[in-house]
């Protein structure tokens, strides 16, 4: 969690007060007056925004804009604690501790990790290993569990996979058994995805194996 830098937008004297308590002296601690270069940043790095919930704030901010990084919203009326907030998203409210603050940064990261490690993007679906579902838009299709694993193989690479190789990584088969095992999965799974997202061209196919 060291490499956690903990932006703060607008809140100057929130940005010193921070800055100043040793605590917190194991992040980078970074303040923004321009709110779009702020959540820009963000969706760079490891970053975690801190914004404070003025009038202002809830006019121009939009519920998508703080999708993709932990935010952590500073409340202080009846109208921000109406706030709807993505799932990275959690809140605190005015006035509060030190240690009050620390704990929403720690389960905020811990939340942030634990999302990097569950979902993956392929092409334009998103492919979520612990509920093994793959999403797209707000359509989202269940999975086996040799689909998922045959499904992430594909996003750590760019290169086409051969059928030898995906018979030894999914199905545990020697490169030499005679089967149409892979065949007949990407079958069903080309035909699922058709259904549900109308996407044709999902899985696609060379002389060198299959890709994405």
């Amino acid at each position: 969690m060291n490499n956690l830098t903990i932006s703060i937008f607008d809140n100057s004297t929130l940005f010193e007060i921070i800055s100043e308590i040793d605590l917190f002296s194991k992040f980078k601690i970074k303040h923004y007056t321009n709110l779009d270069l702020c959540l820009n940043d963000a969706k760079k790095g490891i970053f975690l925004v801190v914004l404070f919930a003025n009038p202002k704030l809830l006019n121009i901010l939009k519920i998508d804009s703080l999708e993709g990084f932990p935010s952590l919203i500073i409340t202080v009326s009846k109208e921000s604690n109406k706030m709807v907030l993505s799932h990275l998203s959690e809140k605190i409210q005015a006035p509060f501790t030190i240690t009050q603050f620390e704990n929403k940064v720690i389960s905020l990261f811990s939340k942030y990790e634990f999302n990097q490690n569950s979902f993956i993007q392929l092409d334009n679906f998103i492919i979520d290993k612990n509920e093994r579902k793959i999403k797209k838009n707000n359509l989202e299709l269940q999975l086996s569990e040799k689909e998922i694993n045959f499904l992430i193989l594909f996003s750590k690479t760019k290169n086409p996979v051969s059928k030898k190789f995906l018979l030894k990584n999914v199905w545990n088969y020697s490169t030499e058994t005679e089967t149409h095992t892979v065949e007949t999965h990407i079958h069903r799974l080309r035909k699922k995805i058709l259904e549900k997202f109308g996407e044709k061209n999902f899985i696609k196919n060379n002389n060198k194996g299959y890709y994405i």
